[in-house]
């Protein structure tokens, strides 16, 4: 699924803040697993997506989904950014209130720190998952599209 939406105003903003709801979901653990984002600005949608990542584990899942959000940003210029998302343990991990032990996710956790440098600002927001619906549809409708062959 490719991303849809508009840059805000067609240009790079040095002092552009963004929001990012991002959420993974793998049907199994592992199974089919989707990405999904969206970027919000202004109470505005800049960009939203998603894409199916194969058989994963729904914590690899969680971090692709950042991890494709945040760089969907960077590439919109924007230079602060809230990331939203309902998993509490990539949250906490990217906070360093706990530890990345796991091999798969330590290794996305040392390339999401490398994106996450680019910004002037940023911080990470554990949020409930019934606030993150449209991140998890994003997800969900990747998972579907590749299942079904499109």
């Amino acid at each position: 699924m490719e991303p849809k939406g508009k840059k805000a105003g067609g240009k790079k903003s040095s002092a552009l803040h963004a929001t990012i709801w991002s959420d993974g979901a793998a049907r199994g653990n592992p199974g089919n697993a989707g990405v999904g984002w969206i970027i919000e600005s202004g109470g505005e949608t800049l960009l939203e997506g998603g894409r199916f990542i194969g058989t994963a584990t729904n914590n690899v899942a969680e971090y692709e989904g950042a991890l494709d959000g945040l760089q969907k940003a960077l590439d919109l210029g924007v230079s602060t950014v809230d990331l939203k998302m309902d998993s509490e343990l990539v949250v906490r991990q990217i906070n360093g209130v706990y530890r990345v032990k796991d091999p798969k996710l330590r290794e996305r956790y040392g390339r999401l720190r490398a994106i996450i440098a680019q910004f002037a600002g940023f911080a990470a927001v554990h949020i409930p998952r019934e606030e993150n619906k449209r991140a998890d549809r994003l997800a969900n409708e990747a998972i579907d599209a590749a299942v079904k062959g499109r």
